[in-house]
């Protein structure tokens, strides 16, 4: 069976997809940014006794919330 009128599949959907501001080609990576913060550079102590702030605070948290 035949269509009496011609039919397209054009995806024609009105929106651009021009990305001026990424200049970079596909198989180059972003470049570095600098890490203004980053646990790898803190000291053994001080990773040590940020662990045990977050702990404390998670600890705090659910015993209040056992209240």
């Amino acid at each position: 069976m035949a269509h009496a009128q011609p039919h397209s599949h054009d995806h024609v959907h009105g929106h651009a997809h021009d990305h001026v501001a990424h200049s970079h080609g596909p198989a180059t990576p972003h470049p570095a940014q600098a890490a203004t913060w980053s646990i790898l550079r803190m000291t053994v102590a001080a990773r040590l006794a940020a662990a045990l702030a977050v702990c404390a605070g998670l600890w705090a948290f659910v015993l209040l919330a056992m209240r």
